[in-house]
């Protein structure tokens, strides 16, 4: 069976990636949540993308809703903070909070996004 593509030393040794998914009513709420997760360096970065249409059964009932979907990479290891974030912001009774995990991508990419979600070093404090 062939391979999905070639696994280097560096892809081997990277960290884990998720790429998060949800749905959100408007760009609003949309935007509000991407620049929480940015700014909490949960995320190195968020897609807020076009709206879209999605039919779903809710309560017995099949429903239709307008929906704005948003991509969230991180690293795996917060995930837990991503979804608690993600629940805390979201208008949803039952919100779409699914994580798949990335398999391969540009090095330079994922280590920018590694890089990204880390805390922020302290900031040194200059005396007078």
């Amino acid at each position: 069976m062939a391979s999905c593509g070639p696994q280097d030393e560096t892809s081997a040794r990277m960290e884990p990636i998720l790429l998060v998914l949800t749905n959100v009513p408007d760009r609003e709420a949309a935007r509000r949540l991407a620049n929480a997760l940015v700014e909490a360096r949960l995320a190195a970065c968020v897609n807020v993308l076009a709206e879209c249409t999605s039919v779903y059964r809710w309560r017995g009932a099949v429903e239709t809703a307008s929906e704005v979907p948003i991509l969230i990479k991180t690293r795996a290891a917060l995930f837990s903070e991503v979804e608690a974030l993600i629940l805390s912001h979201h208008p949803y009774e039952v919100p779409e909070v699914i994580a798949l995990s990335l398999h391969a991508g540009s090095i330079a990419y994922l280590e920018w996004l590694v890089r990204e979600t880390q805390p922020e070093p302290p900031r040194a404090v200059e005396s007078s």
